[in-house]
């Protein structure tokens, strides 16, 4: 298994102050420990992914790939075509984790920042091209908004909205509350550290429903299905875009 190592270039990807909880951008190192991937498999539905084409799908925060494995097992059971998924993170460990776990040919991981959207951008595009498809069947963000929003702010939050409505046919997002953000800030401060947007951030009260209200206001994105909430207290919104 790979170690972690603390150079300066992924100083901000590693815990802070021997505490695991306090990471800055949500790369828990045992993640699924404490939220298996089974729930979240169970609440989805299982007759909306079926496409005239492959399903290719992006799982964005993928972590050491526990849930990615699972997802592409439940995808390739409810389609009759073939199944593809790219699973992304932004710590090259957890990547490296996640490639060690898997040796299904199907599943590419690769470590990415979304946010660097000009190489988002050609990471997509190459695996989009190589899979045949102009968009992903469906974009998966699971427990993801909270370290976009605490990272980049509120225009980063709406960019990140846009940016996977613009590449994927299907969203799923299950956003944290704000109870989840408070805890966050709590855990890196008393390392010592801090979100940089955190302070600024207007949208505080529902923001579940602000990020639902963002997705409906964009052309062509309808809401489709929304699951009960996970023991952890989230649910799962799908979205449709045009």
């Amino acid at each position: 298994m790979a170690s972690r190592s603390l150079t300066k270039e992924n100083n901000n990807l590693n815990f802070r102050g021997g505490n695991p909880g306090a990471v800055q951008y949500g790369n828990f190192i045992n993640y699924y420990k404490f939220h298996p991937p089974t729930e979240r498999i169970a609440m989805l539905p299982k007759d909306i992914w079926n496409t005239s084409e492959p399903f290719v799908g992006l799982d964005i925060g993928c972590n050491a790939g526990d849930l990615t494995l699972a997802l592409y097992q439940f995808i390739a059971n409810n389609v009759n075509k073939s199944c593809y998924l790219l699973a992304i993170d932004i710590d090259p460990i957890l990547i490296e984790r996640a490639k060690e776990n898997s040796a299904n040919p199907n599943i590419a991981y690769e470590c990415l920042d979304f946010m660097n959207i000009e190489q988002k951008d050609l990471v997509i595009s190459t695996f989009l091209n190589k899979c045949g498809v102009k968009k992903f069947s469906a974009c998966f963000c699971f427990s993801i908004t909270m370290w976009i929003h605490l990272n980049y702010g509120d225009e980063g939050l709406k960019t990140f909205l846009k940016e996977i409505c613009k590449d994927s046919v299907t969203v799923v997002v299950e956003p944290q509350p704000w109870k989840c953000y408070k805890s966050a800030v709590k855990r890196l401060k008393l390392t010592h550290g801090e979100f940089p947007h955190y302070k600024n951030i207007q949208n505080r009260n529902n923001i579940e429903y602000k990020i639902e209200q963002t997705l409906l206001e964009m052309d062509g994105v309808c809401k489709v299905g929304e699951t009960n909430n996970t023991s952890w207290d989230r649910k799962i919104s799908i979205f449709t875009t045009t």
